[in-house]
């Protein structure tokens, strides 16, 4: 029997996928969460074979739930998306995750996915291998990226100084610099495109 942990923020989503996993006669889910940090909880908790994490969760995102469980043995994670940039496969990738699939996959065909990656397999959608393939090269500088990083976490301009050894002003000349180059017109919007291309 394949035991699953699901973790998902879209309750009905979530809900619906256990309920049609649950009709597979070789796979139960042990455990439903709605956020990041509970999915590393249960993982913890229960020891799946299996751990299906949403890249998009409050708390931890999908990709960092997955570094925060690299240490239980044996275990398999996939992440299931609705919007897959290149750069968060790479990472994904990096984080040890085995399986990438769009919430658009059929569950029979999840179900079939899972059952790969358990045995040692590894799935990758074929349109986000095919885009990933094709990517751009990164437009920012390392200094850039590095601001953007620390705004990806929230902080203020002053926080950020303090973190990069940066005065203020030259942390908003490299903001401003980055959502040039990006074509966004405020810093998290920046921080987040960043992210989604897997730049930071």
């Amino acid at each position: 029997m394949i035991r699953v942990v699901l973790a998902d923020d879209e309750d009905l989503i979530r809900g619906a996928l256990a309920a049609l996993l649950e009709l597979e006669d070789d796979i139960t889910v042990v455990a439903q969460v709605s956020d990041g940090d509970a999915a590393v909880k249960a993982v913890r908790e229960h020891r799946p074979d299996i751990a299906v994490f949403d890249l998009e969760m409050p708390g931890l995102d999908g990709v960092r739930a997955a570094e925060a469980v690299r240490d239980v043995p044996d275990l398999v994670v996939v992440l299931v998306t609705r919007h897959a940039r290149p750069g968060v496969l790479k990472r994904a990738l990096a984080a040890g995750v085995r399986g990438f699939v769009p919430k658009t996959t059929p569950a029979s065909r999840l179900a079939s996915i899972l059952r790969d990656v358990k045995a040692g397999s590894r799935y990758v959608d074929s349109d986000i291998a095919a885009a990933a393939l094709t990517e751009g090269a990164c437009p920012l500088t390392a200094r850039e990226l590095e601001v953007l990083r620390h705004a990806l976490r929230g902080q203020p301009v002053a926080g950020i100084a303090k973190e990069a050894n940066l005065a203020a002003g030259t942390v908003r000349n490299y903001l401003s610099s980055a959502m040039i180059k990006l074509n966004v017109s405020t810093r998290h919007e920046a921080a987040r495109l960043a992210w989604e291309e897997g730049w930071i």
